[in-house]
């Protein structure tokens, strides 16, 4: 297939014309296509394609429309962050605490508190997913610029930082992999679980790596607005500690982002009491409604919920 010919911004309009996009102001038009590319504006509108062949749009699509809808996701996906920074701080302070308690503060380096399981490398040497972690983990010890990790480096470079150094600079994915790989029967990984909210450490390690994956979106300016999940948390709890669903979801609102954001809310119901985030959700959604919201899974009486209520 031959290389599509780069189009100006005029040109971009007049193809978005062809297709049947619709325009209230031009040169409005021009100065977000300056600014917002023509592909990431494209997730917007994907699902507004009468065919998805030629991209010709359905009757009445307008430009406008397809600001407001990136404008929504933008603003949810900044309350989102606030959601994951409270979660990810959590966390890492449990796991700190808990496994330093217990185990020392070289926890994190003690293979027998971790499952011995692995994979194995192109030359044939067995490397077990701990080792793999502490990899990653030394990696972003060593790239980070935090004052206490530098005075560290410079003056205890031959000596293991301990948990509290170590973890600090841990990503929301390495802390994930950490706590998913600690032995199963190990007393700590469910006291971090239910003080976390929930009764079984398989639940938190579901609910993690969902949330990592989330975070990797927005972190990244990435589009959740009508994305499909690759990572879906486990939806049926044990006996959940915190206010969840009564009824069940539906398969749309587990894979969409509706589920892993009220995953996001119950956490940080139990992390932040007192916390706003539900509420500027529920502001965003009200002052944008507009906005067919079930493209991102909420649908089927969802505030009715007690999670949401």
């Amino acid at each position: 297939m031959a290389n599509k010919p780069a189009f100006t911004i005029p040109e971009q309009i007049v193809l978005l014309k062809k297709r049947g996009m619709l325009f209230h102001n031009e040169a409005q038009a021009e100065h977000f296509l300056k600014n917002i590319s023509y592909y990431r504006l494209k997730g917007y509108w994907w699902d507004m394609q009468e065919d998805f062949g030629t991209h010709q749009l359905k009757p009445n699509t307008y430009f406008e429309e397809i600001i407001d809808r990136y404008n929504f996701d933008r603003k949810l996906r900044l309350i989102l962050f606030d959601a994951i920074e409270r979660i990810e701080i959590g966390l890492r302070t449990k796991m700190i605490y808990h496994l330093a308690l217990q185990y020392g503060g070289l926890w994190y380096l003690n293979s027998s508190i971790f499952e011995n399981t692995g994979f194995t490398l192109p030359n044939g040497t067995f490397k077990t997913y701990h080792q793999n972690t502490i990899d990653e983990l030394k990696k972003e010890f060593a790239r980070s610029q935090e004052i206490f990790i530098k005075d560290h480096r410079q003056r205890y470079n031959n000596i293991e930082p301990d948990a509290w150094k170590m973890l600090e600079v841990a990503s929301l994915g390495t802390l994930s992999k950490l706590y998913k790989n600690l032995k199963h029967q190990l007393p700590e990984k469910a006291i971090i679980a239910r003080e976390m909210g929930l009764n079984l450490h398989s639940e938190l390690s579901s609910w993690l790596e969902a949330i990592t994956y989330v975070r990797n979106i927005v972190a990244h300016h990435s589009r959740l607005w009508s994305r499909t999940m690759v990572k879906r948390p486990k939806h049926e709890l044990e006996n959940p500690i915190g206010q969840w669903f009564v009824k069940p979801i539906t398969d749309v609102q587990i894979k969409k982002p509706f589920l892993i954001i009220s995953c996001l809310i119950y956490l940080s119901n139990i992390v932040t009491p007192g916390h706003h985030i539900k509420e500027e959700i529920l502001a965003l959604i009200n002052l944008n409604p507009e906005i067919p919201v079930y493209k991102l899974g909420f649908l089927n009486n969802w505030n009715k919920e007690p999670l949401w209520s």
